[in-house]
């Protein structure tokens, strides 16, 4: 199971995963990591457009200045492994161990039972879904 040590949280974005929620989805994590007493995060995330984007690159840069210059906060290290290599991601055998455990081949599930078979899955809060604002969508 992920997070045996520290608490897990999984958001759920309702649309198409943009830079905007990307970023938004970020500051959560930060704050939440903040509250945690934690002072680094460290992203291990596949090579997705909005992963990889030079918007999100440059909000993660921006971030860890403020948080450098302030001196507290989190700060933010991605990693992005080379194309088609999962298995230099850790991640990777629990996301295809849960895909597994939680869809049906005979039916598409709604956005709603999915989300609680991964939460139960992985013993997380099911937090609020992170929206798109409709200016970027």
């Amino acid at each position: 199971m992920l997070g045996n040590q520290e608490q897990v949280w999984l958001r759920f974005v309702d649309g198409r995963p943009l830079i905007a929620v990307t970023t938004q989805f970020l500051a959560w994590c930060c704050s939440n990591w903040e509250a945690a007493g934690k002072r680094a995060l460290l992203l291990i995330w596949d090579n997705a457009p909005w992963h990889a984007s030079q918007a999100v690159r440059d909000w993660i840069r921006d971030r860890n200045g403020q948080a450098k210059q302030a001196g507290r906060g989190v700060r933010i290290l991605a990693c992005l492994p080379p194309s088609k290599s999962p298995w230099l991601n850790a991640i990777e055998p629990r996301w295809a161990h849960a895909k597994r455990r939680t869809v049906e081949p005979e039916r598409v599930l709604t956005a709603d039972e999915l989300t609680k078979r991964v939460c139960a899955h992985f013993e997380c809060v099911r937090e609020r879904r992170l929206t798109i604002p409709e200016e970027v969508s």
